[in-house]
């Protein structure tokens, strides 16, 4: 990638990956991003948990009512989990490293998206966090946050439009 203005020009949400396996390397590379990301103080309140096992994929394709009925065809999830006894802002650094892991996929080549567990549930109603939590034997208080899928692309999307940019939004010295 030249620089990365254009890598977040370019990077869009993958829901469809071909069945390639991800290397060692890339995924070392993913982690490796990962753990580097900002933390607050210096904190690191994350873990992250690796899910390459295909049946296990498909069981966490089904944690929410929507949203997640295509983690079962990516390669590799990486489950990233806070720990609220850490830091305070646990979410807000569980938060920084998704998003590297969703910049660092893009870098490589890979196609990634994120699905969210935090207020969300299954069809039963039961907390999605709380599902991924048993099925992965993640002890409390850590707290799983997203859940981000990586692969190759199994299909072509445009980079993003910037004439869809919300100037709007920005509002300088005051609201």
């Amino acid at each position: 990638m030249e620089n990365f203005s254009e890598l977040v020009r370019l990077r869009r949400s993958m829901r469809k990956f071909t069945d390639e396996q991800l290397t060692p390397d890339e995924v070392t590379t993913l982690l490796k991003s990962a753990l580097m990301a900002p933390s607050s103080k210096g904190k690191h309140a994350w873990h992250f948990v690796v899910v390459d096992d295909k049946e296990m994929l498909q069981t966490l394709a089904g944690v929410k009512t929507v949203g997640s009925d295509w983690l079962g065809g990516a390669p590799l999830a990486i489950v990233v989990v806070g720990d609220p006894a850490e830091s305070d802002v646990w979410i807000e650094d569980a938060s920084v490293a998704t998003t590297i892991l969703l910049y660092q996929a893009e870098d490589l080549g890979l196609g990634a998206c994120w699905v969210q567990l935090r207020e969300r549930f299954s069809p039963d109603g039961t907390p999605s966090d709380a599902i991924v939590r048993e099925l992965l034997n993640i002890p409390e208080p850590l707290q799983p946050l997203a859940i981000v899928a990586v692969g190759h692309k199994g299909m072509e999307r445009k980079p993003f439009n910037e004439d869809r940019l919300l100037w709007e939004k920005v509002h300088v010295d005051k609201f």
